[in-house]
Parts: structure tokens; sequence; C-alpha cells
């Protein structure tokens, strides 16, 4: 039979489906479709959906909105995958009763279709069942003795009567658009504050790396900066051949720690720890302990090889080699890594290197680790990566993955859809206020937000951005504001709350980088924002509108140095006005609009506002004036009060 029911348009989709749609677990999640037939009859439709792994579906009805437009809410209790769809069918009893209604209204002769409505209702009260039955039954029989086509349709024109004709009707003509996925993420996966820090340089000792038990000293400091997330470059044994030296020197030699990133030697690759930062026993208790304080570990997964590691002993056919037969180091001219082999996924055992990652993942899953910062995964086939994630969620749903991925637009989008739940993203090169306009409109807008989610990172070991080597300690300050207020999730690496800021000349290279070599530092040195820092999150905690990215809202001011913005939660219960001082060198200052609605008043009230870090309380209306001098804060980070 010919189907008459059309659903189009069906959302939230991502590549009309080819990829999940993703969500926070325990918060709504808006359906619509576009559902409609020929001729003038009454559709109903529902939104089906389960968790993956069911069988069943559960239904939930939705709303017919203007312009054949349905809608519907469901809420995923649990963090993990569902699959949902939207069905439509006809409603052959509204559909003749409002025929019928149309007809009597119009005064033409009714009689026949009064019969056809009698017709109807006797088919449905055979499957009706228990009071829905006797009360359509009871209709029925006044249907038969009334002659009178207007007392018919007040007879039947109730809510009660249509929703019990409905369920009994059936849907024999129902349809269903084809199923999509939805990962329902814990809300990790959106908010947080990430800390990066090299174990070995958490000690007081001049060259000697620190041990997971001495490292575990410095995540009083840390929780009271009002970090979630301690984020831990590698942990494994680092490869002897050509090992780096300090300022990346090619032949550090034994004495040099090497970098972290140079994953294996004899006593072991991905699934070991390094002897110099203890045993597996010792990580397990730093977890623990982080635990304790409020602190999620995080751990670097890089997929590449120290030439020491065992793989390339006992895999060899896992690694590419030139036309002599030696294995390929890696490089990114004009750098090079000579103590680092790629994998080659190409591989004729591609399968035997896909389940040995699978297990190096779930090995650590297994020692209590829920977060991988994955390195570089634009290196490696996307699909590669929708395999292992797949696999490792459909067991432990609440592992998530932030890709480090530093490359071409499409290419983090498309990790993005393959899985990651979160990624790096240009923020660290965005500057001036039209770029971050720019960039943020773009991360903020369907369909992007359906599948991409930010984590701005305002430094990394590998960058130290002109702002920050140039602007001394108040850039430090305006990007960390920029960072955690548009952003729910954002990260600094170490060294950040100390203002450091001495690069290799001409690049973004730290001077003396901690990549190669163990550093040790005064946390409480003079010069450090680590007070305010602390404020910032706490700001960050406290208020759940900095917990979303999509509500952000630009403001207009008359200055390009000045940047203002709003972030409210839906219901306005919660609202912030933040301002920044782009100019890290010079005071600023400008008139910013901000529109009544934005704020919850009405036209032309004024209201008070607190600056979140200074405590300065201001009286604001439509049009306000301010200035911001970086020597003394750069940035207010305003709270509405009403």
């Amino acid at each position: 039979m010919l189907n008459h029911i059309l659903i189009e348009n069906v959302a939230p989709s991502v590549d009309c489906g080819q990829y999940p749609v993703k969500r926070i677990v325990g918060e709504p999640v808006v359906v619509e479709a576009d559902v409609f037939r020929d001729g003038h009859y009454k559709l109903r439709a529902v939104v089906k959906w389960r968790r993956k792994e069911a069988q069943a579906f559960r239904e939930t009805a939705m709303e017919e909105l203007p312009n054949d437009r349905f809608r519907a809410v469901l809420v995923p209790a649990e963090s993990g995958r569902y699959l949902f769809t939207v069905e439509a069918w006809t409603d052959r009893f509204a559909s003749w009763l409002g025929d019928f209604r149309r007809r009597v209204a119009a005064g033409r002769p009714a009689h026949f279709d009064l019969e056809e409505g009698i017709a109807l209702l006797e088919e449905i009260v055979r499957n009706a069942r228990g009071s829905e039955r006797s009360l359509l039954a009871g209709r029925l029989d006044e249907m038969r003795r009334s002659g009178d086509p207007a007392a018919v349709v007040a007879l039947l024109d109730n809510p009660v009567v249509g929703e019990a004709a409905a369920r009994a009707a059936g849907r024999p003509d129902a349809c269903a658009a084809p199923l999509l996925e939805l990962v329902a993420d814990r809300p990790r996966a959106r908010f947080g504050a990430w800390y990066e820090l090299f174990v070995r340089s958490q000690g007081t000792e001049p060259g000697r790396p620190a041990s997971f038990r001495e490292a575990e000293r410095r995540l009083g400091q840390i929780r009271d900066m009002g970090f979630d997330v301690l984020y831990l470059a590698p942990i494994h044994p680092i490869g002897v051949t050509s090992r780096k030296g300090p300022n990346n020197v090619p032949a550090g030699g034994t004495e040099s720690p090497g970098s972290p990133w140079a994953i294996g030697n004899a006593s072991g690759g991905h699934t070991a720890v390094d002897p110099a930062l203890g045993t597996l026993d010792d990580f397990d208790h730093f977890v623990a302990a982080a635990a304790n304080l409020g602190l999620e570990v995080a751990l670097d997964f890089a997929v590449q090889c120290s030439p020491d590691h065992p793989w390339v002993s006992e895999h060899p056919e896992w690694f590419a080699r030139r036309l002599d037969g030696s294995v390929k180091y890696a490089e990114n001219p004009p750098k090079e890594y000579q103590d680092v082999y790629p994998i080659d996924f190409n591989t004729a055992d591609q399968a035997g290197l896909m389940e040995e990652l699978l297990r190096v993942v779930l090995f650590w899953v297994g020692h209590g680790v829920r977060l991988f910062r994955v390195d570089n995964p634009h290196t490696k086939p996307v699909p590669f990566w929708r395999w292992l994630i797949d696999r490792v969620q459909e067991q432990y749903p609440d592992v998530l993955f932030l890709a480090e991925a530093f490359t071409r637009p499409k290419m983090m989008k498309a990790l993005a859809k393959a899985g990651f739940s979160q990624s790096y993203t240009y923020f660290t090169w965005r500057n001036t206020k039209a770029e971050l306009i720019e960039y943020l409109s773009e991360l903020t807008a369907s369909p992007l937000c359906d599948y991409f989610r930010p984590n701005f990172f305002t430094n990394t070991p590998d960058i130290l951005s002109e702002v920050l080597q140039t602007g001394g300690r108040p850039a430090f300050k305006m990007r960390l504001v920029l960072a955690a207020t548009l952003s729910p999730s954002y990260g600094i690496y170490s060294g950040y709350e100390l203002c450091e800021n001495a690069a290799v000349p001409g690049t973004e290279e730290y001077a003396d980088s901690e990549k190669y070599q163990v550093k040790v530092r005064d946390w409480n040195r003079p010069g450090n924002i680590n007070e305010f820092i602390a404020r910032v999150n706490a700001v960050r905690r406290d208020n759940p509108a900095l917990h979303e990215l999509t509500n952000l809202r630009f403001l207009a001011t008359d200055s390009d140095r000045i940047i203002c913005y709003c972030k409210a939660t839906a219901d306005l219960s919660n609202v912030l006005l933040v301002a920044v001082n782009l100019d890290p060198h010079n005071p600023r200052e400008c008139s910013v609009v901000v529109p009544s609605e934005a704020v919850g008043v009405a036209p032309g009230q004024s209201y008070r506002v607190t600056d979140l870090l200074t405590g300065m309380t201001y009286t604001w209306a439509e049009r306000n004036y301010l200035r911001l001098d970086p020597q003394i804060e750069p940035a207010h980070i305003l709270k509405v009060r009403r």
C-alpha cells in the first residue's frame, strides 16, 4: 500500500543521522519533526526511545505546533547511548469528527457522515478496554438514539472521549522515521576546569623526578584553586634511544629524563608506570587521594612509541619503514621527533593493533580512570576512533575522551562526530574582539552545538601564545577570565598560575620546556595569580549560567578593545554580565548596551550588579559606562541582582 504520512526534518540530528547527537544526562532533549500527509486528516505523533542495548521502546507524545511541526521532550535518566525515532499515524476518530463538525456548522446534510461515524466507533469500541470501553460504548448508544447532528457533535467533542478513541483505534497506518542515536554523557563532558601537570615536576629537588606519593602533596593546592580535573602528562616508562635533552637537544643521553611522549622501554609500555614515578599501586593511591579531594584524574593517551617500546620488537609490522628497512620516526617539519615512532594503521595486522589499543584504554579504566586526553587524534584514522570510543562506552558509558586536535576545522568536527566528548579549539589564537565574536558565534550555533563541545585551554606545554609572552600578569588574568566564562570547559597548563612567559625567540615554544627536563617551582612565589584563579573557578561553580555554552549573547560596545557578553539561565534566575579589557597594557573605557530582556527587567528599569571578582556593587541600566585598568583588574564578572 502507498504510505500517506511523511516525516521530515527530525531534530536533533547530525548529518542526517550518520552520527550520534550529544546531550547531558538528566537534561531535557527537545525532539521535533515535520509530520504531514495528503488531505485534511488529523495526525498524532510520538517520540519512541530506548537505551541502545534495550529491546522495548518508551513513548512520549508529541505536541502539534504550527506549520505541521511536532515537538516532544525526553529526559535520559542515565548516561549511555540511546536510540530514538518519530512515529506518526492518522487519528481516524478525530479526523472524522473534524469533518463532521465542519459539515454540521455549515448546515450541510450530515446523515451519511453520522452513519460513517457510528460504524467507526463500533470498530473502536470492539478494541477498547476497561473503563474506556464503557465510556465509548455509552457515547455510541447515544449516537444511535440521537437524530440531531449538532447534539452528536456536543456529545463527542470532549478531550477524554477523543483520547480514549485514539488509544483504542490503534495505528494501522503508522510509519516511523529512521532510528537516530543519542549519547547522554555525564555532566563532566560539558563542564569542568582542567589543570595539566607533569608528575615528575611536583617535587622540590632540582633535577630529581618527583614520585606519585610526592606529587600528592600538591593536590590540596590544586583543589583550593578550584579545579575539577587533574590531567597528567604521560606517566609511562620513557625510551632511551634518541632521548631528548633540555631544550629539545636531539641527544640528551641517559642523564636526561626525556620526553614523556616517547613512550616505552625495558620497563614496559602503555600499561606500565615509569619506575621513577613509582608503581602501579602508587598510581592507584594517587587517583584515590585526588578523588578524596574532589579531583578527577585524566590520563594522556598517545598512540605512539619510543624505539625501545616492547611493541617495536613484538609487533614490528605495526610500524612504517623506509626503503632501507629502518623505522620512520615522527616528523612535523621543521620539528623532528627522533625519539618517537608513529604507529602505522595500514598494517596487515590492523585488527590486532586496534584490539591492543582498546586493551590499553580498558586497562586504565580498570584502574579508575574515566577521562582520557588523546594526543594528536587527527593523525590517526577517524573510523578507528569511532570504533574505539563505541567499544569503550558500550561497557563504561561514563568514560569521556578529550581530543587534542589543533588541526583543520573539518577534521576537528569529524573527530567530534566520531565520538570525542570534547575538543581543544582555536581559542589560544583568537585574541581580538572580532576574532572572539566570530569564533564563539560559530561554536554556539547549531548544528555544531549538537555534537562539538569545546575545551578552552589557555596554554599547553607546546603553546605559549604571543599575548602571554608580551602581556605580563594582566594578560594571564585576562585570558583566564575569557576561557573560564566563554566555555563551560577550560584548562590551564601548570606554570600558568605563576605567569611563566619565557619563550624560545620567534616561536610559541616555552624556553627550558618542561617536556624535556624536570622543573622545580615555588608555587607561591610573588606575582602568582593563585587566588585570582580560585575566585574565577568559584564563580564558575556557583553560577549555573556558566555551565552552558549556547546561552552566550554578545553585547554592543563602542570600543574594539573591550568585549562584553551576557550568560543567563533560561529562566533568567542567574544572569552574568562579563566585560574584559583585551589590551593587557593600557586602561580602556567604553559604553555598553544591555537590552532589558537580556537581564529580565522592564524597559528603562535600572538594577544592581555585583562584581564577583572585587565585591563592588553598581547600578546598571540599558546603557552603561565602564573602565577597566589591567593593572588593577582586567575584567568584570557582574551578577545581576533583582
